[in-house]
């Protein structure tokens, strides 16, 4: 007999004898109850409190940058002297300079002007925010 023909015979004797094995006689019962118990006795959960938000004035931080900026200027003044132009203010009218645009910080706004509006979206999905409250109706 060829090794091929007793494969061809043992194959099918084989299975029938594992699948009776497992069903009848209560193995795979076993084995799921058992896979159900490892599984189940090492549940692990984790809770997490939410951080805090800190509260935040902008108009606060807003106009403390202005003043800060307004005490920059009034030094820079008193450093080139009053009477070296005359008593003109030589920053007046003058805003910050922006970043320059080969800044490699990471900042993806790096090369715009600050003062920049940017872009107007309030039309964007068509008038639609207009009314809106934050409530559906």
């Amino acid at each position: 007999m060829k090794k091929s023909e007793l494969r061809q015979v043992l194959k099918p004797l084989i299975k029938e004898c594992i699948k009776e094995v497992i069903f009848e006689e209560g193995i795979l019962s076993n084995i799921v109850s058992e896979v159900a118990q490892g599984l189940g006795g090492q549940t692990i959960v984790e809770t997490q409190q939410p951080a805090p938000q800190p509260q935040r004035d902008y108009e606060e931080e807003n106009r403390v940058a202005k003043q800060k900026l307004q005490e920059t200027r009034k030094r820079m003044l008193d450093a080139v002297g009053k009477d070296a132009y005359n008593g003109v203010d030589l920053f007046a009218g003058t805003t910050p300079s922006s970043t320059p645009a080969d800044s490699k910080n990471g900042d993806p706004l790096s090369g715009v002007n600050p003062t920049d509006s940017g872009v107007d979206i309030s039309q964007l999905f068509g008038g639609v925010n207009k009314n809106w409250s934050g409530k559906i109706k």
